[in-house]
């Protein structure tokens, strides 16, 4: 084998090199395509699956009563129980459910004269 024979084998195992990256490419591109394809499917066989939207007439209503109104009250916080003695333990089923209880005054806190209200309202503050 002489020189032009070894450099044309060269450049045909170069160009059937290429050739195998491109058919690799290409095949990897296919099976991305497939995957997504397959999602979208997917996706639409789950949205079908969904109950539809409820109509006009199974909409909630109002109570005939009229519109549910909050109620506000005043809370104040359930102190943890002081305990004598280091062998008294307090358990977390000693405690009260919740962390506050309805408050004894239940008159609302109002701003003082000359207050800025909160925190970085541009008020002058307490005078």
């Amino acid at each position: 084998m002489n020189t032009a024979e070894a450099a044309d084998a060269g450049q045909v195992l170069a160009a059937s090199s290429n050739v195998l990256n491109v058919i690799a490419a290409f095949a990897g591109g296919l099976i991305v395509v497939a995957l997504l394809i397959w999602a979208v499917r997917l996706g639409v066989k789950a949205k079908e699956a969904e109950s539809p939207p409820p109509r006009p007439d199974e909409q909630p209503r109002l109570p005939e009563t009229g519109p549910v109104h909050e109620e506000r009250e005043m809370r104040e916080p359930n102190e943890v129980p002081h305990v004598s003695g280091e062998e008294v333990r307090i358990d977390p089923h000693n405690l009260d459910p919740s962390g506050s209880k309805r408050g004894e005054d239940q008159t609302r806190p109002r701003w003082s004269s000359g207050s800025g209200g909160s925190f970085g309202s541009g008020g002058s503050g307490q005078k």
